[in-house]
C-alpha cells in the first residue's frame, strides 16, 4: 500500500522545481531541496524493488523512465536538427543518456533538466551492487559518496567528470533511500538523529553562508553544502515519515492533485522547462520585466496550465511503461467487483410471480419441525435388545 506521505513530499518536490525553475528564487532551494528528496525517494523505491525482483528490478525501472525521454525526443530532437543541431552519433544518446545528449543554442536551456535522468539512469545501474554493500559495510558505503564530493570541491579530484561529481552530490540521499526501506531511519533513536541533524544541517548551512555562488546562497551552485543540509533535511522529512497519512487525502481535490502528479511526476518534469524557456520573453512583450511580481506569477500559472494540457496527450506514456491500463487523468476511484455488481440493474420478475414469491417466502420463515433427539449408541443399542427380548414372536428360545 502506498504511503500518501511519502507521495505529498514527491507532489511538493515536483511542484518546487517548476515555482523556482519560473522565479529563480533561490530560497526556495533551502527551503525545500527539492532534487535530492526525489532522489531519495527514488532510492527507497529502488532497494524496494531490487529485494522484490533482483537484478531485473534494473531493466524494468529502465522500461519506466525511458519512454518519456523518447516521446520528448521525438518532439524536439527533429526540431533541433533543423535549426543547427549536427547529426552526429551522439545523437543516439538521446535514447539512452548515459551522457550529456547534444543540444543546439537553445535546446540546451529548454532541455536542461535532462540531467536528472542521466544521473538516475546511472543510479539505477549501480543499485544492484550499491545495495549489496550498503548492507555490508553500512558507514563506508553511506559516507563514501560525501567523501568523494568532498574531495572534488577541496581541490583534491580537481577535474572529476560531471557524472562523478554527481555521485557525490546525490547518491548519498539515494543510500538514504536504501536506509529507509531497510527502516533503519526509523529505528534510529532521538538520541543519535537529533545531533546528526543539527551537525549536518550546520555544517551544510555553515558552507553555503560562507561560500556563495553566481546566484547567492543558490544550493544548486554550492554542492557541498546542498549534500550536507540535504542530508539533514532528508532524515527529519524521510527519516521520521509517518506510516500512513489519511489527512492528504480529506480534501478530495487536493488528493487527487497529489495522485495524478505523482503517476505524472517524469512528463511534467520532462516538459515544465520548455514552456518557461518560451514564455519568458513573450510575458515581457507585454511590459513586464523578468523580476516583476505579476508576470513571475503570471508564468507560473501559465507553466503548469501548458503543462497540464502536454500532460493529457501524451502522460499516458507513463502508464504504459509502467503497464498500467492507459488513463489520461490518473487517480479515478476504480469500483470493486462487489460494487459492480450492487449497481448491476435486476432483471424483472414474471408476471404473476410475486404472488409467488410472497409465498415461498412466508414458507421459508416458518420455523421447521425440530427433529427428534438423537440418543447414545449404547441407549439405543441398549433399547433394542429390550424390544427384542419383551417381543414372544422373537424368541428362539422360549
Amino acid at each position: 500500500m502506498r504511503n500518501r506521505y511519502l507521495d505529498l513530499l514527491r507532489f511538493l518536490a515536483i511542484v518546487r522545481v517548476v515555482v523556482y525553475h519560473v522565479t529563480g528564487y533561490a530560497t526556495l532551494t533551502l527551503v525545500f531541496p527539492a532534487m535530492s528528496v526525489m532522489f531519495a525517494l527514488a532510492g527507497s523505491l529502488m532497494a524496494a524493488s531490487l529485494d522484490r525482483s533482483g537484478v531485473p528490478a534494473v531493466a524494468r525501472r529502465l522500461r519506466r523512465l525511458l519512454p518519456s525521454l523518447w516521446v520528448l525526443a521525438a518532439v524536439f530532437v527533429p526540431a533541433m536538427l533543423l535549426t543547427g543541431l549536427p547529426l552526429t552519433p551522439k545523437v543516439l544518446l538521446w535514447l539512452f543518456p548515459v551522457s550529456d545528449p547534444p543540444a543546439n543554442y537553445w535546446g540546451g536551456l529548454a532541455l536542461s533538466p535532462i540531467w536528472y535522468l542521466r544521473d538516475y539512469l546511472w543510479f539505477v545501474l549501480a543499485s544492484p551492487l550499491a545495495l549489496w554493500l550498503f548492507r555490508r559495510a553500512l558507514l563506508p558505503t553511506l559516507l563514501a559518496p560525501y567523501a568523494l564530493l568532498a574531495a572534488i570541491e577541496l581541490g583534491v579530484l580537481p577535474d572529476a567528470p560531471t557524472v562523478l561529481r554527481d555521485f557525490g552530490l546525490y547518491f548519498g540521499a539515494w543510500l538514504l533511500g536504501f536506509a529507509h526501506h531497510d527502516g533503519l531511519l526509523r529505528r534510529m533513536g532521538n538520541r543519535v538523529l537529533v545531533p546528526l541533524v543539527l551537525l549536518l544541517g550546520a555544517g551544510g548551512l555553515g558552507w553555503i553562508f560562507t561560500h556563495p555562488g553566481p546566484r547567492g546562497y543558490d544550493l544548486n551552485d554550492i554542492h557541498l553544502g546542498n549534500a550536507l543540509w540535504s542530508a539533514a533535511f532528508i532524515l527529519v522529512a524521510i527519516g521520521r515519515a509517518p506510516e500512513r497519512a489519511p489527512w492528504v487525502d480529506r480534501n478530495p481535490v487536493f488528493g487527487r492533485a497529489v495522485t495524478v502528479l505523482n503517476r505524472r511526476a517524469l512528463t511534467v518534469y520532462l516538459w515544465h522547462m520548455p514552456f518557461v524557456v518560451a514564455l519568458t520573453p513573450l510575458v515581457g512583450l507585454v511590459g513586464w520585466g523578468p523580476r516583476d511580481p505579476v508576470g513571475l506569477w503570471l508564468r507560473v500559472a501559465l507553466v503548469f496550465a501548458l503543462v497540464g494540457m502536454v500532460t493529457l496527450l501524451v502522460g499516458w506514456v507513463e502508464d504504459v511503461a509502467a503497464r498500467r491500463t492507459p488513463e489520461l487523468l490518473p487517480g479515478r476511484p476504480r469500483r470493486t467487483v462487489a460494487d459492480r455488481a450492487a449497481a448491476a440493474p435486476a432483471s424483472p420478475a414474471p408476471a404473476g410471480a410475486a404472488g409467488e414469491l410472497v409465498t415461498t417466502a412466508a414458507g421459508l420463515t416458518r420455523p421447521a419441525p425440530a427433529p427428534p433427539p438423537r440418543r447414545p449408541p449404547a441407549a439405543r443399542r441398549a433399547n433394542s435388545r429390550k424390544e427384542w427380548s419383551n417381543d414372544p414372536s422373537q424368541r428362539l428360545f422360549p
